[in-house]
């Protein structure tokens, strides 16, 4: 038992051999028994005859472990036989992989580099994606809303012969044109200096863009590159980010607007959002601002700096930019260098010929305007816009927030050369009669304002708002409230006496040569023969600007020389509602009138020289009125916008009265004693009124010829009370009257405005109505006993009710005093002369102001005064001493001497 179950012994040379023919065995195969012959015998007989198959699996376990005790050379074998098992399984193995990657046929580092194969498959992957998704892109992405501020624009206003007055009142000083006002030199001078490819790329340049991507990748500054189609696309419809993201869409938008959108268009786009620098954006705002052109006009010189420009305004505009390298100096030299080139630039790519190139370049480099020029409102510009800005407002309903928003294109009725010509005739009359340094207390604060009506239509063709907004001006003196007008207020007296009648005369109308007493402190009646209550219910007695005594004079002759009492008297005898209707029926507004005293009739009231001047057009007319305007068409979008029709003309009063008012207002200018004679070197027909108020404290005239009315008003304001200030020693004269400077501004202003149109005279005037003798009554009986014979010494208490219809051969006395005793009188009548904005003897308490100039006034619509007349009332009493009052004083509040 124990030999049958003893191991056989192992052959000595088994061990190696067989782990040399395992380890050389196929995978997943059972060894094959050994060959050994000798061996096989000598287990077959140490198993007692029993025979055991060949290359079972016990025979390959025993070999192994033979093997494994056979020392190193067994061990290097049987390892060297696994790793080939592994190879083959790996090679197997990287056959089944998409990608080869790491490499499994590589060792080390070479594992970690790709094949060729890999990198070509991958771009082409990466490129086909990318072309796909810019395609989808291309199909989804629609071109976006433009940024509001890409087509904001200003407000461009135009002078009546069309061109360029002022762009303003908009968020950006841009005006957007059409292609056909961008000359073919611009155009040609952009495509050749920013992408000459312009008329045939797709509107990418692919190149450019790639270097941009990688600049701003690498955190490096971006660089051109970009086609006029980008830079449209990023002017009108994306911020100005430098960045990927930006970039990209750029790209995607460009290709859209490329391939859908009309060169045309996208040149007209891209012209009308770029920034030229001096504020302009858009070809027309820069035309404007560097060359005071509009932009269908420039030059290819002009078109080649402005090309230039493009390039980045801050480092070519020779003004000067931000920054220690952008100098004035720097900035020309710059410009010009650029300037040069693009002209060179025409030439290479057949955009100008060589000749064309030479001929601008010997003119050498263009000149360019004053940048304050470009879009200040210096001048008369400032009080121009505004007065258009409001009859726009007034007429379309459109509201000051609507305007802001820009993109109206107004032109209006100014005429240039007539605005021109009344600057330039105030300015002289400055320099001839006012010097602040000399007499600063007199001439300082002296303030002009003027403003001139076509008669024929009722446009303002001119004005005068003061030394300018760019001066710290901003009030309108050619539109304000507060400044009465004094005795220029007589012709409305004297038109509503020959439409109406007086109360002794209705219906029939009273002529012009009715005579009227004329002394000065006579007691002013109502119509029931009754004085007019002054002071504390004395009787009110009007003062001249003198005490001669005129006795009974026609209205004719108390208009040439101004006089005050026949006036009033004559307010009262027609009535105060017919003088208040017939100055609103011409034009004047019922808000500036002051209605609240007897010296409405002398002028308290304080309409704006718009207003005087439309309404003085109305008599030169024959009578037929229009409305004053401003503006006479709108566009918005380039559509017409209702409500600027011409005003329609009104019938005012009979054409035989305005003709006659026009006759007797003639007579102030022609005659020799006449208030206005120094209108007399105009050289051709002209009628026209003078008015001086209370104290001087302003001066007036207004005048016309068929074509033309103009009012000049003079007054002092102090700038911190607004209150008006005396003008007595203005120009180192004694006063100042309307037929003084008021008079010269007018007709240095009407010589230079009327010089190119012919002579004409007015309607020759009819006699009219009534002649009334001194008490306003029709065809007087002289009686044999006269009721009243006034002596050289009346009264102390005068009569309070004096005859109703006194002799015509009554003589008034050449001088009148009054009693110590009577209060109503000294004080009334000899001290009011002195008196502030209404003392009782010029006139009731409660009228008059002594403010004027003020900016609450202004107009809505280009002539419509919104807050006229008084504004305070107040009154101060003259001297207390007994003197008698100064021999300026018109009398009455305001009005008289003219």
């Amino acid at each position: 038992m124990s030999e049958h179950r003893r191991k056989p012994s192992q052959p000595q040379d088994g061990g190696r051999a067989a782990a040399r023919r395992a380890a050389q065995q196929p995978a997943g195969r059972r060894a094959a028994p050994p060959r050994d012959t000798h061996s096989t015998t000598e287990m077959l007989s140490g198993s007692h005859g029993e025979e055991r198959p060949a290359g079972g699996r016990a025979e390959a376990r025993r070999a192994a472990q033979r093997g494994a005790s056979g020392g190193s050379r067994r061990r290097g074998a049987e390892q060297a036989g696994r790793g080939a098992g592994r190879g083959r399984a790996a090679a197997a193995q990287s056959d089944d992989r998409f990608l080869n990657y790491p490499r499994s046929d590589r060792d080390g580092w070479r594992r970690f580099v790709p094949s060729w194969k890999l990198v070509g498959g991958t771009c082409l992957g990466f490129f086909a994606i990318l072309v796909a998704g810019m395609g989808v892109a291309f199909a989804w992405v629609d071109k976006p809303d433009p940024q509001k501020m890409a087509e904001a624009q200003n407000n461009v206003f135009y002078w009546s012969n069309g061109t360029q007055l002022a762009a303003t009142g908009g968020e950006r000083n841009r005006q957007t044109v059409s292609i056909k006002d961008i000359p073919q030199s611009m155009q040609d001078a952009v495509i050749a200096a920013e992408n000459a490819s312009f008329e045939d790329d797709w509107g990418v340049d692919p190149m450019g863009i790639g270097r941009a991507v990688v600049n701003m990748a690498m955190g490096q500054e971006t660089q051109g590159g970009s086609t006029i189609t980008q830079q449209y696309v990023k002017n009108l419809y994306l911020d100005q980010d430098q960045t990927i993201k930006r970039k990209f869409t750029e790209l995607i938008i460009s290709l859209k607007v490329g391939a859908t959108v009309d060169k045309d268009e996208v040149m007209e786009g891209y012209l009308n959002t770029a920034y030229f620098g001096r504020d302009a954006y858009g070809i027309q705002a820069a035309s404007q601002a560097y060359f005071a052109v509009d932009s269908k006009d420039l030059s290819a010189s002009q078109s080649a700096f402005l090309a230039a420009l493009l390039k980045g305004p801050n480092l070519y505009n020779p003004d000067g930019g931000l920054g220690d390298n952008a100098s004035r100096d720097e900035n020309r030299e710059r410009a010009e260098s650029r300037w040069s080139w693009i002209l060179d630039r025409q030439v290479e790519v057949g955009r100008m010929t060589q000749a064309e190139a030479d001929k601008w370049k010997k003119l050498g480099f263009p000149t360019l305007t004053e940048s304050e020029q470009a879009t200040g409102l210096g001048g008369q510009k400032g009080y121009l816009v505004e007065t258009a800005k409001k009859y726009v407002m007034k007429q379309a309903d459109i509201t000051p927030e609507q305007l802001a928003l820009g993109g109206y294109r107004i032109y209006t009725t100014f005429d240039e050369e007539k605005v021109k010509a009344m600057e330039k005739a105030v300015n002289k009359t400055k320099k001839e009669f006012l010097d602040a340094k000399q007499r600063p207390e007199t001439d300082k604060f002296v303030q002009f304002g003027s403003a001139s009506v076509d008669v024929n239509t009722g446009a303002i063709v001119a004005l005068y708002g003061g030394d300018g907004w760019d001066k710290k001006h901003f009030t309108n003196n050619a539109d304000t409230s507060g400044v009465p007008v004094g005795s220029t207020w007589k012709p409305y007296v004297l038109a509503a006496a020959m439409q109406h009648g007086t109360y002794k005369t209705a219906p029939t109308g009273l002529s012009p040569l009715s005579k009227y007493n004329a002394n000065d402190l006579i007691v002013i009646r109502n119509q029931n023969g009754d004085p007019i209550p002054g002071k504390n219910g004395q009787p009110f007695r009007q003062k001249n600007e003198s005490d001669k005594a005129y006795g009974y004079v026609t209205l004719r002759e108390a208009m040439e020389k101004s006089i005050n009492t026949p006036f009033v008297q004559l307010g009262m005898d027609v009535g105060h509602e017919h003088v208040a209707q017939m100055a609103k029926d011409t034009g004047i507004l019922e808000q500036s009138m002051d209605q609240n005293n007897a010296s409405f009739y002398l002028g308290t009231s304080t309409p704006s020289a718009i207003r005087m001047a439309d309404s003085y057009a109305t008599f030169a007319a024959s009578g037929k009125h229009r409305e004053p305007y401003s503006v006479k068409k709108v566009l918005d979008d380039g559509q017409k916008v209702p409500g600027f029709e011409r005003p329609r003309a009104t019938r005012a009063m009979d054409p035989e009265v305005a003709d006659n008012v026009t006759d007797v207002l003639k007579n102030v200018i022609e005659s020799p004693e006449g208030t206005g004679k120094k209108a007399q070197k105009l050289g051709r027909p002209a009628a026209g009124k003078t008015g001086t108020t209370d104290k001087n404290k302003s001066a007036w005239f207004v005048g016309y010829t068929p074509q033309l009315s103009t009012a000049v008003t003079l007054f002092r304001t102090d700038p911190e009370s607004r209150k008006l200030l005396s003008m007595n020693g203005t120009g180192g004269v004694p006063s100042i009257h309307g037929g003084d400077i008021p008079a010269e501004v007018w007709t240095n202003y009407m010589i230079d405005a009327l010089k190119d149109e012919k002579i004409e005279d007015f309607p020759t005037a009819i006699p009219i109505g009534e002649k009334a003798d001194g008490t306003g009554a029709p065809s007087p009986t002289p009686s044999a006993t006269p009721s009243r014979t006034p002596s050289s010494t009346p009264s102390a208490t005068p009569s309070q009710t004096p005859s109703k219809t006194p002799s015509p051969s009554v003589t008034p006395s050449q001088t009148e005093s009054c009693d110590p005793f009577d209060w109503a009188c000294d004080d009334d009548g000899q001290n009011g002369g002195n008196g502030n904005a209404g003392t009782d003897v010029g006139g009731t308490d409660t009228g008059g102001t002594d403010t004027g100039g003020t900016d609450t006034g202004g107009t809505t619509d280009g002539g419509t005064t919104t807050d006229g007349g008084t504004t305070d009332g107040t009154t101060t009493e003259g001297e207390t001493d007994g003197k008698p009052g100064n021999g300026n004083s018109n009398g009455g509040l305001f009005g008289g001497g003219g």
